[in-house]
């Protein structure tokens, strides 16, 4: 009796990727392009839109990271924010002559640090928030929602005994103030700069989960834990270590919103995480390419809402998030989870 013998296929099974979100983008500033009429002033609301968008981003990336891989919405994430823009405001105070100077590279060699000291005080701070408020809740969502919230409002109340109340401001670097013409459009400087560094965030981001052994390992061990632990890794320790870069990530975040808008108070955190929440469930909860889109939607509609109906400001970003959960109830990008 002979062996019957199985034909290998010829081609291996390629990976589909869905392009129709991808076209949310482009087709929401297009449509925006008649309603506005003039095409200088729709280039500078766009260009606005999207910077507004990165940083959003940025600020949204930690809690997209921290959700869709260890399951935790960790509401607690807007005071990161807030913490963040407090450390540049008093660190950029230590650097006035630095961050005052007429040389681009003097500004760089101030504002790069400031980066750093908030996002590396952040990450010390969200050990101590993960191992206090996270780990003892750990499983219990209902329970995760309130003391996160708990944790978020005690934090808020700690930022004002040591910066106090008042708004502080966060004045640019001079090398980041002012405007240019590009066809009659009104470009910031700091809007483009600011579009550049989180795109930079995006593509290091994706390239750390996707190419590298500790973005394989921590997405292996998502989708199942059990397996990558008894190849001896100790997955709870990557998962904290990712919490720790969602705070560093939302601290970040802080500074280059206080900058955007140029003044620092201890409720900014509360008002950026609505944003947040809302760019990761339009974009999927927990996926850092619909996080993007997502967070560049809400950036262009708030920019175009505020020029055409500026009551509509508020309520335009929770419309966008309604008509995307109609059409897509998991989001545009969902984390698939077995």
């Amino acid at each position: 009796m002979s062996a019957t013998r199985v034909r290998a296929p010829d081609t291996l099974p390629t990976r589909t990727v869905d392009t129709r979100p991808l076209w949310l983008v482009p087709v929401l500033a297009l449509c925006a392009l008649p309603l506005i009429g003039s095409w200088p002033t729709w280039t500078t609301l766009t260009v606005a839109g999207l910077a507004m968008g990165m940083i959003i981003f940025v600020m949204a990336s930690g809690l997209a990271l921290v959700f869709g891989l260890m399951n935790v919405l960790n509401l607690g994430h807007g005071v990161f924010i807030t913490f963040g823009a407090f450390v540049a405001t008093s660190a950029l105070g230590w650097m006035t002559q630095w961050s005052q100077s007429p040389s681009p590279l003097v500004n760089l060699a101030a504002i790069v640090p400031v980066m750093m000291l908030a996002m590396a005080s952040a990450a010390l701070v969200g050990w101590a928030f993960e191992r206090v408020i996270i780990r003892p809740v750990a499983g219990q969502p209902l329970k995760l929602l309130l003391t996160t919230l708990g944790g978020m409002t005690i934090g808020e109340e700690l930022l004002k005994i040591v910066w106090g109340a008042d708004p502080i401001v966060l004045q640019l670097p001079a090398g980041l103030q002012g405007s240019f013409l590009v066809g009659g459009a009104v470009i910031e400087k700091y809007r483009l700069a600011a579009a550049l560094a989180g795109l930079v965030v995006f593509l290091a981001l994706t390239w750390i989960l996707n190419r590298t052994k500790l973005g394989l390992l921590i997405r292996a061990g998502v989708q199942n834990r059990e397996m990558v632990e008894s190849l001896g890794y100790r997955i709870r320790r990557l998962f904290v270590g990712a919490f720790i870069a969602g705070t560093a990530l939302a601290a970040l975040g802080g500074v280059m919103w206080g900058l955007y808008e140029q003044v620092v108070d201890a409720h900014i955190g509360g008002s950026t995480l609505v944003l947040a929440v809302i760019v990761i469930i339009i974009g999927g909860l927990g996926s850092m390419g619909g996080c993007l889109i997502g967070s560049l939607l809400v950036g262009l509609l708030t920019n175009y809402a505020g020029f055409l109906v500026p009551k509509l400001t508020l309520v335009s970003d929770i419309l966008l998030m309604v008509l995307v959960v109609l059409w897509r109830p998991e989001g545009l990008y969902p984390v698939v989870r077995h």
